[in-house]
């Protein structure tokens, strides 16, 4: 599904992606931990081509995102084509990005109907069925200012879902919201897992990573420092790095 091959990424002299090499298979879900700074966010809008990599390529469906490649040497696509990429990679950001004059529904048929130009009366009938799978049937009139936290981040879900991705990239999903709001948003992202949805999700919950993930990586210094199965790394990580990491958190 997804495949990186020797991702760097700086900003001026800072190195924040040094040689990124990683393999997601289709239907699994996988999550990133690390410190700040890590390179975790940037890794993940790498993906996307919403950060342009400085070297190395990035493959979805054997796809290459962002390029094109002619006589051994790589082109950049035109805006057009990249938007055309991202709208079958879906993004749900730490803080929403809801669009604050659109109702819950509106936002999240905006897409598919602008981008994808899909008849509005079934975009909207999916939309309902959309906010509905994550509980929020009940509120899709009302805008982004009458919703809690945690309403507004399922809303992003639904909206993300609605193009249809062949995967979603979660940014730190949780992070903006108070912490009794944290629980509905990671159910919504339980249940997508269970369904099979393929996930690249960065976060601090150790507690999903170890329930819903297939593979667990730790990055440090824009690095994958470690990698394998939630027992593997977090129960019994090799490296003294992720060991120091993992204390901090889970204590």
């Amino acid at each position: 599904m997804i495949e990186l091959t020797g991702v760097h990424k700086s900003f001026g002299t800072l190195d924040v992606l040094r040689g990124i090499d990683l393999t997601v298979a289709a239907g699994t879900v996988t999550v990133i931990l690390g410190p700040s700074g890590s390179g975790k966010s940037t890794l993940l809008r790498s993906i996307n081509h919403l950060e342009k990599v400085d070297r190395g390529l990035v493959r979805v469906d054997g796809e290459l995102i962002g390029y094109r490649q002619a006589g051994g040497k790589l082109y950049e696509l035109g805006e057009g084509q990249i938007l055309g990429q991202r709208a079958r990679i879906g993004f749900v950001f730490q803080n929403f990005n809801l669009f604050p004059h659109l109702t819950a529904l509106e936002n999240v048929a905006e897409a598919p109907i602008s981008a994808l130009r899909r008849n509005k009366t079934e975009v909207y009938e999916l939309s309902r069925a959309l906010l509905a799978r994550v509980g929020l049937a009940d509120k899709a009139d009302a805008y982004p200012r009458q919703l809690s936290g945690g309403q507004q981040q399922r809303v992003a879900i639904a909206r993300a879902l609605a193009l249809e991705p062949r995967l979603i990239l979660f940014d730190e999903p949780t992070s903006a919201l108070d912490p009794e709001l944290v629980g509905e948003v990671l159910d919504v992202l339980r249940d997508l897992a269970a369904a099979g949805t393929t996930m690249i999700v960065v976060t601090h919950e150790i507690g999903f990573a170890r329930e819903a993930a297939d593979t667990v990586i730790f990055m440090d210094e824009g690095r994958i420092v470690e990698q394998g199965t939630p027992a593997q790394v977090l129960d019994h990580p090799r490296h003294e790095r992720t060991r120091t990491f993992l204390s901090k958190v889970l204590n």
